[in-house]
């Protein structure tokens, strides 16, 4: 852990001389090569209003967050109330989870275990801020949609077909009346 904070310090240090040095515009790149294997956590138990933006600043305190995944409900957009976080090396996971585990947080008792195999979706649409989706505007604009040709032509037909049906259940009762045929 000491090596790599001064591996850290170094490489600061060195972009900043760097950076002096020379006035030509460079892109950045990282700062912190990836020696250990990174670490993931599941925290679960996470109490409403501990969103993406709050869990990253909070867990930034411990090391570097890599990737952080919250789930939430496609339909609604609310938490499920549990989320996993990659940090750049697993001792850094390891000392979260026991930090973190059966932590109380806003009268909730938040769980913390390190995940030892990790599923390649795992975090699929993590780093990104969540955007709820418009179900009920999408569901109007698909209601008033105007209908093709093709489509008013199968939804007449199907009346028809139904009248047809119900007068044919009426003539099987003795009743004897026509449905007149409208469009």
């Amino acid at each position: 852990m000491q090596q790599t904070e001064d591996d850290f310090i170094q490489l600061q240090q060195q972009s900043l001389s760097s950076d002096d040095e020379s006035s030509t515009p460079k892109v950045k790149k990282p700062m912190i090569a990836m020696k250990s294997d990174p670490g993931v956590i599941y925290l679960g138990r996470i109490p409403h209003g501990f969103y993406e933006e709050e869990m990253e600043s909070y867990f930034s305190q411990f090391g570097q967050v890599c990737r952080l995944r919250l789930a939430r409900n496609r339909k609604t957009g609310k938490s499920k109330h549990y989320a996993f976080i990659e940090f750049a090396s697993k001792e850094v996971a390891k000392v979260v989870a026991e930090t973190m585990d059966n932590y109380l947080l806003f009268n909730h008792q938040l769980q913390c275990k390190v995940l030892d195999q990790v599923h390649e979706e795992l975090f699929k649409g993590a780093n990104r801020k969540f955007k709820k989706i418009p179900w009920k505007r999408i569901a109007i604009e698909k209601h008033n949609k105007p209908k093709t040709e093709e489509k008013k032509q199968q939804l007449l037909e199907s009346k028809i077909k139904k009248r047809q049906e119900k007068r044919l259940k009426l003539q099987e009762l003795g009743i004897d009346y026509d449905f007149p045929i409208s469009h």
